[in-house]
């Protein structure tokens, strides 16, 4: 199974994304795009879905 190793844009850890995942299809078609390893998405989601609505 291929795999390229990414730097988180969060944690600023490295991380794999492998062949046949969403992350990996965004890298193979642009290298420079910002990744989030699984950790840091799914924070992100929670803070998104705990803000207030106004």
């Amino acid at each position: 199974m291929l795999s390229y190793e990414v730097i988180c844009c969060s944690c600023r850890k490295k991380f794999r994304v492998y062949e046949g995942t969403r992350q990996y299809k965004q890298f193979k078609g642009n290298k420079n795009s910002v990744f989030c390893c699984e950790d840091c998405n799914h924070n992100i989601r929670l803070d998104a879905s705990q803000l207030p609505t106004t």
